[in-house]
């Protein structure tokens, strides 16, 4: 009878390559391969490379258990030790704090990825305001999307083609319609972090979901300091969205 007999692993499978796709901002995609003993700060440079970014230090990459609960990768530990979910691994680029001095931003690109996380968090139900907030910053979206307000492009309803909030009711939306209208001009707009800007100052608090030690759910709400948003609203192009 022939014996099977079982191979220890090589120093070459041990340096086998394992895919990992890293999802952006804007819902697109990037991969790359890393060893076993790759750390986390590998991923983060490779996305910031992609971008071309500089300032990285408002940024991580996060990704989510088996069982549903998010986790910031990090960066001085390899990747492969702090996963727990199969290979291949999928991983998101998100920002990790937003900056406690928004006018300190010195990087174009800095302030559009924080516009479409801000966007992200705030349609998913993670970020949560008042009305009167929600509404104004709801326009300014919708004014750095379409710019000014035009009669004869904009219909009744076009602000519900926009899907801003989780619960997104027809009062919002003829607020924010209001606003774009009637207070958010490109041709007004002031000059960048000027005194005259819009200002909003928006005590948010981010919701997760949590499980206790005995199997019960709950939602734990994080508050944060008030935040102080200066927005400018520009017609041209998205990432003239200042926060």
């Amino acid at each position: 009878m022939k014996m099977l007999r079982f191979r220890s692993p090589s120093i070459r499978s041990l340096d086998q390559e394992i895919l990992c796709t890293i999802r952006l901002l804007d819902d697109s995609e990037i991969s790359c391969s890393i060893q076993r003993d790759t750390k986390g700060q590998f991923l983060l440079d490779h996305v910031c490379n992609h971008y071309n970014l500089l300032e990285k230090d408002y940024f991580g990459i996060r990704y989510v258990d088996p069982e549903k609960q998010r986790h910031w990768l990090e960066p001085n530990k390899p990747v492969v030790r702090q996963m727990k979910s199969q290979q291949p691994y999928t991983m998101c680029f998100r920002v990790k704090f937003y900056p406690h001095e928004p006018m300190k931003i010195k990087e174009e690109l800095t302030r559009y990825l924080l516009y479409l996380q801000l966007k992200r968090d705030i349609y998913h139900g993670r970020l949560l305001c008042p009305f009167a907030e929600a509404a104004y910053l709801g326009a300014c979206i919708v004014q750095a999307e379409l710019g000014d307000y035009d009669p004869e492009e904009h219909p009744s309803d076009y602000i519900s083609d926009f899907k801003l909030f989780p619960k997104q009711s027809l009062k919002l939306e003829r607020k924010i319609m209001e606003i774009h209208k009637n207070e958010l001009r490109t041709l007004q707009a002031p000059q960048p972090f000027s005194g005259s800007q819009p200002q909003v100052l928006w005590s948010s608090r981010e919701t997760r979901g949590s499980t206790s030690s005995n199997g019960t759910n709950f939602c734990l709400s994080l508050n944060y300091e008030p935040v102080s948003m200066r927005i400018k609203c520009v017609a041209s192009i998205k990432s003239d969205l200042w926060l």
